[in-house]
């Protein structure tokens, strides 16, 4: 997983500290991003929860607010297949709704997945809804296909999803689930679409080295490649927090 973040992003430090080795942090390097190394704090733990004001980008309003808890999920499986692309996630016609404005992030959520294909008999959110029962998303290649756009993994977070397990991903929605910290992009080693069904339980196990997937309803465990330098990032709610937090950039004014 750090090798697909560091294609992403080459500026991506390769010495990020591990969740539980926070006297090595090293900063995470952006181009976008300016800063004197020498104001980063050096007690810096990335897995610690905390709550930061909310920052201008109208993508990291839920992100900032709320650290996503790290370590295990564990819910309904939701199912599909290749190249699923933002169109499907989240539709032009709702790309209107400002994340930052919690109501419309709200909505935004309960309009996630809602353009996949007639096919897919069960809706990732029912009508009338505004959050899906199902916490985990198994796909297969390329996910996150198609435009650019920020509202794909996060109308996906709104909805209350916490991770996508895919076999592989399109580079633009994988770096846009890392800065917007609101889903794991998890990657499969073999394609778990194939052997997992929409509605089955599942618990994702986040470790220091490969994670796993235990699909409780068949009893099989899948081996999940390591987050790597995302998962830091994505536990402190996306970039800007990550920033805010490591001293990268200034704290937003309360």
């Amino acid at each position: 997983m750090a090798a697909s973040l560091q294609s992403v992003n080459p500026t991506l430090s390769r010495n990020l500290s591990s969740p539980n080795n926070s006297s090595s942090f090293a900063p995470f390097r952006s181009p976008f991003l300016r800063f004197n190394s020498t104001t980063v704090a050096s007690d810096f733990k990335p897995l610690v929860s905390f709550r930061n004001a909310s920052s201008s980008s109208p993508f990291v309003t839920r992100s900032a607010a709320e650290p996503q808890e790290r370590k295990t999920f564990h819910g309904l499986c939701y199912v599909v297949g290749d190249n699923i692309d933002t169109d499907q996630i989240i539709p032009a016609e709702f790309l209107t709704l400002v994340p930052s404005n919690p109501d419309e992030y709200e909505k935004l959520g309960s309009h996630a997945l809602v353009g996949l294909p007639a096919a897919y008999k069960e809706r990732f959110v029912q009508p009338g809804e505004m959050k899906t029962k199902y916490s985990i998303i198994i796909g297969g290649e390329n996910f996150g296909c198609g435009s650019s756009r920020e509202h794909a993994p996060v109308c996906l977070g709104a909805a209350g999803a916490k991770a996508v397990v895919a076999q592989s991903y399109a580079r633009i929605f994988f770096r846009n689930s890392v800065a917007t910290g609101e889903i794991y992009p998890l990657d499969s080693e073999v394609r778990v679409c194939d052997e997992c069904k929409t509605g089955d339980v599942a618990t994702i196990e986040l470790r220091e080295g490969d994670s796993i997937l235990i699909n409780h309803t068949t009893g099989k465990e899948y081996k999940l490649k390591a987050i790597g330098d995302a998962g830091p990032v994505i536990d402190a709610g996306g970039i800007f927090a990550y920033a805010r937090k490591a001293g990268m950039i200034p704290s937003a004014a309360p």
